[in-house]
């Protein structure tokens, strides 16, 4: 049996276990209580928060249009078709620098060869031949020459036109115009609003900024006329105007 001072002993240990213990559960409690709280202010930080669209924009006359098109070539012998391929190629390249087209400005995007094949019935597909697409970008600065241009490319071996659009060579100035309009137009929203429901506006929180690419596309009949082709005059290719547009979003705390 365990004497007085055993018992006495034990009773000791048993208090200061229970009492630490005691005090994790504690710890745990407050720690837990804080954590509520903290999140409930962060949410509410979040929730407290309003955002506002403004867009800019600017319109003006493009200075440069771009051409994307390519050479399109098929045949039994791979060589053939390479040969055949670069030699149209060349021609328009050529043609091109003795129009004004300034080296820098003659990009080759993609240059593509694959089989084609035969398919029958029950058996393996057989190479029939094969195809060679190479594409080139043009960036033009004679906007006054543009149908010629696209008349001569085609007369030459152009026979695939992907795309064609005017443009802004330097156009950081108008985008920076463009966006000092579109904020001014999104911190009206924001006030009036505010204004509104009573609300007060507090700092601002974050700020978004959408640039997307100005272009003036080509209409679909020139597409049609021209994209895969043949012609027989050169198009009338109006310049038109082409905009540099700038959406952003703003912020606020609400208080």
């Amino acid at each position: 049996m365990l004497d007085f001072f055993q018992i006495k002993q034990h009773r000791i240990v048993f208090s200061i276990f229970a009492g630490l213990v005691c005090a994790v559960l504690i710890i745990m409690v407050i720690s837990g209580i804080l954590t509520f709280f903290g999140a409930n202010k962060h949410n509410n930080t979040e929730t407290n928060a309003m955002s506002f669209n403004g867009e800019g924009k600017i319109s003006v006359k493009p200075d440069v249009a771009f051409i994307d098109f390519a050479v399109v070539t098929q045949g039994a012998q791979i060589i053939d078709v390479q040969n055949k391929n670069s030699e149209k190629m060349n021609k328009v390249v050529e043609y091109l620098k003795e129009f004004g087209v300034e080296e820098k400005d003659i990009k080759t995007t993609n240059y593509n060869l694959y089989p084609q094949y035969i398919y029958e019935n029950n058996r393996i597909p057989q190479i029939m031949g094969y195809q060679i697409t190479q594409t080139l970008t043009v960036k033009v600065r004679q906007l006054d020459k543009i149908g010629e241009v696209m008349k001569k490319v085609v007369d030459i071996g152009i026979n695939q036109i992907n795309s064609f659009y005017f443009g802004v060579e330097n156009d950081e100035q108008l985008k920076e115009q463009a966006r000092e309009i579109a904020i001014n137009n999104a911190k009206q929203k924001a006030q009036k609003l505010a204004d509104e429901l009573g609300i007060k506006l507090g700092k601002l929180t974050n700020f978004y900024e959408n640039v997307p690419g100005e272009r003036v596309p080509m209409y679909d009949e020139y597409y049609q006329k021209y994209g895969m082709g043949g012609s027989s005059g050169s198009p009338n290719v109006q310049v038109g105007e082409s905009e540099i547009v700038v959406n952003v979003t703003l912020s606020y705390e609400v208080k």
